[in-house]
Order: structure tokens, then C-alpha cells, then sequence
């Protein structure tokens, strides 16, 4: 970050807070009549509303980094080669949103030489935005955030999701069969970005999930570890936003939820085994 100053990481967080606002706005006025919904896959939606909110973020961006590369949900990578990489989710949380289920989110995050620099979350119903640069904190509206001091497995509120693909499923299934029987619960609301902005406040204290997108993750993880949070691949090996693979945590629990998955994934080979033989 040093070749980046403090005033240009202030005016690029600026830039990416208003742009998560408008499409909030837009976004919130339409919540209440989603209109039709299409799928780009079996079962993942997409509306009219992700494709002008993604529209209105990336016109905010362009008009002010034109050289910027931008890769969004709906409608691919603009740009040329630069430095500069923003990862947009213009409505995390389509089917939510398509049903009328009130937990979505606008996702903007700030890629720059292959490190993650800034994120912002905004929920517009609730009208909450978590925000971080690195090396700076990571708040909610005004106030700093930091992750629980749960240390407890069973004291322990957990999140995940389910991947689209059913391929995955059972490996996901193995995975929450064993944490949701050694923690406090396991909550599954539809939204990676809101999920790991919730682990960072607090309010989780452990997030995962596998096959997930750039977009879904590269915001929230930011937000994460400035508040103190810790994001490993599930299989404990270093966060890369391009595999997809996410375990997240306050950092105290971390070692073992990792030790589950462990459990989970020998158990599942084992099985794979038998079946061979």
C-alpha cells in the first residue's frame, strides 16, 4: 500500500461508498416489485434490478478511473491492463431479493497488484455499510467493528451457503453435518458478502462455504480482517478469491473449525473408498 497515499485510498474508498449508496437506493425502491426473474443456470437468478444496479456502480467507477478494470457479476471484465482490479456484486442475495426475503447487499471490492485494499457492504433495507481499507479498521456506518471473543466451539453461532452446483453438495452437506452438531447453530440466509461483514461485527463468529466467485468474497474478506478476523481456503491454506473455497472466522475459533473439515474430508474419502473397492 505505500505506493498508494492516504488521500487516493480515502477518494477510491469515497468512490466505492457512493457507488454502493446509489445502487442501494435503486435497488431498495425496487424491492418491493422485483419483476421477472431469469436464471443463468438452473437455479441461479438473475433480475432487472442486478443488471442496473451493477450498470449505475460501474458508470460511477468508469467516469472517474476510466483505465480501471472492472469484472462484475452480470455482465463480464471492461478495462484494460492496469493495477487496479474493482470486483462488483451489484445484489448479493438475487433470490432473496426475487422473493421478496429481505437480506441482500450491494458488494464492492478493490483489488490492487493482487491484494485485496478495500471493501464496502451495503445493505440498503437496513441502510448498514461496512466498510475497511487495509491497515485502517473496519466499520459499520460510523462506528468501528471487531469480531466476538467466542473462543468455544459450542458457544459458537456459525454461517454458511449452499453452492448451485449440486456436484458440490454433498461435500458441503459433509461439512455442515459436523459443525452444526458442535456449535451453538448454524444460520443459512443467502448472502457471503452480508455473512462475512457479520462475522467481522460480531454478530457470527464463523462463516463457510465452497464454489463461491470473486465478487461474492473480495469486499467482505477486507472487512474481516481489519476487524480482526481470519480467512483461510477450508482446507487452512491461503484465501485465494479465485478458488472460492472460504472459511472465515473471529480468529479464536478458527483452528477448530479447520479441524472439522478435516474430519469431514477424511470421512469422505474413507467413504469413496468403500464404494471402489
Amino acid at each position: 500500500m505505500n505506493e498508494i497515499s492516504k488521500r487516493q485510498r480515502s477518494r477510491l474508498s469515497s468512490l466505492a461508498i457512493k457507488a454502493a449508496r446509489e445502487a442501494g437506493k435503486l435497488i431498495a425502491r425496487r424491492s418491493k416489485k422485483t419483476g421477472p426473474v431469469g436464471f443463468k443456470s438452473a437455479r441461479n437468478p438473475v433480475t432487472e434490478t442486478d443488471l442496473l444496479a451493477e450498470k449505475k456502480i460501474v458508470g460511477i467507477i468508469k467516469r472517474e478511473y476510466p483505465g480501471h478494470r472492472v469484472i462484475a457479476e452480470e455482465t463480464g471484465e471492461t478495462g484494460g491492463d492496469s493495477d487496479f482490479s474493482w470486483w462488483i456484486d451489484p445484489l448479493d442475495g438475487t433470490t432473496n431479493f426475487s422473493r421478496g426475503y429481505p437480506h441482500f447487499a450491494v458488494s464492492i471490492g478493490l483489488e490492487h497488484k493482487d491484494r485485496i485494499i478495500l471493501g464496502v457492504v451495503f445493505d440498503p433495507l437496513r441502510d448498514e455499510l461496512f466498510r475497511a481499507i487495509e491497515g485502517e479498521g473496519a466499520f459499520l456506518n460510523r462506528n468501528r467493528i471487531q469480531t466476538s471473543p467466542v473462543r468455544k466451539l459450542s458457544r459458537a453461532l456459525m454461517a454458511t451457503g449452499f453452492p448451485y452446483d449440486p456436484a458440490s453438495h454433498p461435500r458441503a452437506l459433509g461439512i455442515f453435518s459436523r459443525i452444526v452438531t458442535q456449535t451453538q447453530g448454524v444460520r443459512r440466509d443467502g448472502s457471503a458478502a452480508l455473512n462475512l461483514c457479520y462475522v467481522a461485527a460480531g454478530r457470527f463468529d464463523g462463516f463457510w462455504e465452497i464454489g463461491l466467485k470473486p465478487w461474492d468474497t473480495a469486499a467482505g474478506i477486507i472487512i474481516l480482517r481489519e476487524a480482526g478476523g481470519k480467512v483461510t481456503g477450508v482446507d487452512g491454506k491461503k484465501f485465494d478469491i479465485r478458488k472460492g473455497d472460504v472459511l472465515a472466522s473471529n480468529r479464536l475459533i478458527h483452528g477448530q473449525l479447520l479441524r472439522i473439515v478435516e474430519e469431514s474430508s477424511n470421512k469422505q474419502r474413507r467413504s469413496r473408498c468403500r464404494r471402489g473397492r
